[in-house]
């Protein structure tokens, strides 16, 4: 846990000591905001409920956007700067280097995403949500992002260098987006399959209306640990050649 740790704090360190983490905060923000009063609020008169699904809906793609641009450099850049090979030859398990980059990008994501809560707050100037819509929602997004990071360090892990590990990590991602529109278009069984497998439609949307959807925690979850198994796979057979 120790080695984990000090992992954790080296990822953080990166993000917030470089212009890369600064200038994905600002996008979010800035891109969130925007989409926020354009889309959410809108011009015309709605239910504050709809206010907050809309501006959960949108921020889950900023938030996969972030997931990507993050994870393409965990394990990649390592590799292109020659940094991996001591990490590699270091007394460290692959399973702590892929824990301690995945819970060290994850965590910043976790904090670009908390820093959006004013927006659903700005709705208690002229309307009224719960408290624990915004909460079940927040609970979706942190999920989100939870698994968009575990995919792209699975993509960062199998890629030399960061621009190839994007394009694999954005790919994985619109092959689990597209899976609803597969779902609707093949037969059963096949299209529960695929349907379930779907990142966004049938595991998210509960979370915009404000329901706690207990399946999608426990896709989510299976997401992460499939492709952080994967990723740390890929790191022992690199250190086996």
């Amino acid at each position: 846990m120790r080695t984990i740790g000090l992992l954790v704090r080296r990822e953080l360190r990166s993000y917030f000591d470089t212009a890369w983490g600064w200038t994905i905060l600002a996008m979010v923000l800035i891109l969130d905001g925007l989409m926020f009063n354009a889309f959410a609020l809108g011009t015309r008169e709605r239910y504050s409920a709809e206010v907050l699904s809309d501006f959960f809906y949108l921020s889950s793609g900023t938030t996969m956007i972030a997931g990507v641009l993050l994870t393409m450099r965990l394990i990649a850049e390592e590799r292109q700067t020659g940094t991996f090979t001591l990490l590699q030859t270091a007394p460290i398990r692959p399973v702590e280097i892929v824990l301690g980059k995945f819970l060290g990008a994850f965590t910043f994501l976790s904090i670009v995403t908390l820093l959006t809560a004013y927006m659903p707050a700005l709705i208690f100037v002229h309307g009224k949500v719960s408290i624990g819509q915004i909460l079940v929602g927040y609970t979706g997004l942190l999920s989100l992002g939870a698994a968009t990071i575990a995919v792209g360090t699975f993509s960062s892990a199998l890629a030399k260098n960061q621009l190839l590990a994007a394009v694999i990590g954005a790919g994985l991602l619109v092959l689990l987006l597209l899976g609803w529109l597969v779902g609707q278009v093949t037969e059963p069984p096949l299209s529960g399959v695929f349907s379930y497998s779907a990142i966004f439609d049938r595991h998210f949307q509960p979370f915009m209306k404000g329901r706690l959807n207990t399946e999608g925690l426990v896709y989510y979850a299976s997401l992460c640990f499939g492709f952080l198994l994967m990723a740390t796979r890929v790191l022992q057979l690199r250190r086996l050649r």
